[in-house]
């Protein structure tokens, strides 16, 4: 595990997107796992940025999203599928038919999800995931558990995640319940994972899910068992590890 300080979100922002735009200049036809949410934004901003200065090129890049929420089309506000195409892949020179994202329109939900991991299989797997940590230490949609979920499934979310939703709907009872995401078994088996978090209303889960017991309690505790995880976290979000285990952080 690599633990890397940024001194506040811009900087975390670029630091992680220094990660990300490597890993496709070296290898163009990368597989990138990626995430949606608000911490996210500075990232493809910055990957965007680069992109029209001609710093890199997305053009034989794959994509596969973490998550969608059941019951949004593509074309909702706050579908993932919507945050993606207008936060990113319409900002760079990524063929949208090379990303993919689970729909939350398919009528047979099992038969979706099991469609979705034999799309991730089919690209020979992820080679770079990008990941966002919830307050409750969930990672894609993977919520706290009496076991790790494997493989793609649909979730009924946490009311402490509906909560933290609620800020993008008109109303909290148009809060989707449900969602599809990616299992435990493709995070984990990403070549390299990158973890970014921002903001001192995560430091204590970022600590548990750190250094704390593995337990599908705090999904993102698994992610201690990975050989290539690199974390880009502002001060603030680091601040309990820095002072717990200050010698953690590069």
């Amino acid at each position: 595990m690599k633990i890397i300080s940024a001194p506040d979100y811009q900087s975390m922002s670029r630091k992680a997107a220094n990660i990300i735009s490597a890993q496709v200049i070296l290898f163009p036809h990368s597989v990138l796992g990626l995430a949606t949410g608000s911490t996210p934004l500075g990232v493809y901003s910055q990957l965007a940025e680069w992109y029209k200065k001609g710093d890199i090129d997305f053009s034989k890049v794959h994509t596969v999203n973490l998550d969608e929420y059941c019951g949004l089309a593509p074309d909702h506000e706050q579908s993932y599928r919507y945050y993606m195409n207008t936060n990113f892949f319409q900002h760079v020179n990524i063929p949208l038919e090379n990303t993919n994202v689970p729909n939350g329109l398919a009528k047979d939900i099992e038969a979706e999800c099991k469609r979705y991991d034999h799309v991730i299989n089919s690209l020979g797997g992820i080679d770079l995931q990008l990941l966002g940590i919830g307050h409750t230490g969930h990672i894609g949609f993977n919520e706290p558990d009496s076991d790790f979920d494997k493989t793609t499934h649909s979730v009924r979310l946490t009311q402490k995640t509906i909560d933290a939703n609620s800020r993008f709907f008109e109303k909290p009872e148009d809060v989707p319940h449900y969602a599809i995401t990616m299992g435990i078994k493709a995070i984990m088996q990403a070549k390299k994972i990158l973890l970014i978090a921002n903001g001192e209303s995560k430091a204590d889960i970022l600590y548990r899910s750190l250094f704390g017991p593995i337990t599908p309690e705090v999904p993102a505790s698994i992610l201690q068992l990975h050989n290539d995880l690199t974390v880009v976290a502002d001060e603030a979000a680091l601040k309990m590890i820095r002072e717990k285990n200050p010698s953690a952080i590069g």
